[in-house]
């Protein structure tokens, strides 16, 4: 991806203070490009140590710092926003992206379930959640910050499955916890929403179902009534933006679907 530092002609973020969980790939990584083109200081957070790095000095260390957490430990996800508060002055925004994809290995259909492999992927896509809205929350309320809030959910945060039941449920999760969480910090002013898109060729998903992207995108095409092309990370990214952005200034408790129209067989 291109160094983005040369300013876009609106830039919407000027001088927020970003973090990004999961920001190492996928949508995470085109959210911290699109943020910082848009005047963020962004803060990249990921178990993925070297990528995030990486994806950090592309982007400039003026805009751009990476702190690798692990958002499955309430205690890292906290020294995550207080070290981003002792840097920076603040948390303007917190992009709770984190997440993994169920095992096909596990199928995860009602008859075959794995508890444990769904205390994992809640560990992650729920507890994570949690922690980063809960922690990113106080430092806005203690802050005296009008602060945005955004949570990935998923298409499947709306809909029955056969399969990968742990991953619907858990999304399902999510989206009850920006609804309610919504309601409890707008007397701070603080405004939490959540990004739904469809399936993503995301390095997550091609590790996952095992296939590459071109593969993946000619796949996930097929199911999307509106016949624009694939969806990209690049397409979920101008959502996030929007519900960080005052463009979006008096909407909460949202769950903005980033789909095509997006109906796949279940």
């Amino acid at each position: 991806m291109e160094n983005p530092i040369p300013p876009s002609f609106n830039p919407k973020l000027n001088g927020k203070i970003a973090i990004i969980t999961g920001g190492a790939s996928g949508i995470g990584e085109a959210t911290a490009y699109l943020f910082a083109q848009h005047g963020a200081q962004v803060v990249i957070a990921d178990i993925q140590e070297e990528k995030g790095r990486s994806v950090a000095e592309s982007i400039g260390s003026t805009h751009c710092t990476f702190i690798k957490c692990d958002v499955t430990d309430e205690q890292q996800v906290q020294s995550l926003v207080q070290s981003t508060v002792e840097i920076h002055g603040r948390v303007d925004i917190m992009f709770s992206n984190a997440g993994i994809a169920s095992h096909n290995e596990h199928a995860q259909d009602i008859l075959g379930f794995n508890l444990d492999a769904l205390d994992n992927l809640f560990a992650v896509n729920v507890r994570g959640s949690v922690a980063c809205v809960k922690h990113a929350a106080k430092a806005m309320v203690e802050g005296g910050v009008k602060g945005k809030i955004i949570c990935t959910a998923s298409a499947a945060a709306t809909m029955g499955v056969t399969r990968q039941i742990d991953y619907a449920m858990s999304k399902h999760a999510v989206l009850g916890l920006v609804r309610s969480a919504s309601k409890g910090l707008g007397a701070y002013g603080i405004r939490v929403n959540c990004v739904s898109p469809a399936a993503v060729a995301t390095p997550l998903l091609e590790k996952s179902m095992k296939m590459g992207v071109e593969e993946l995108e000619k796949l996930f095409e097929s199911f999307n009534c509106l016949k624009v092309g694939a969806l990209r990370a690049s397409h979920v990214a101008d959502a996030v933006l929007f519900l960080a952005s005052d463009d979006s200034q008096f909407i909460t408790g949202h769950n903005l679907v980033v789909d095509g129209g997006y109906h796949p067989p279940m």
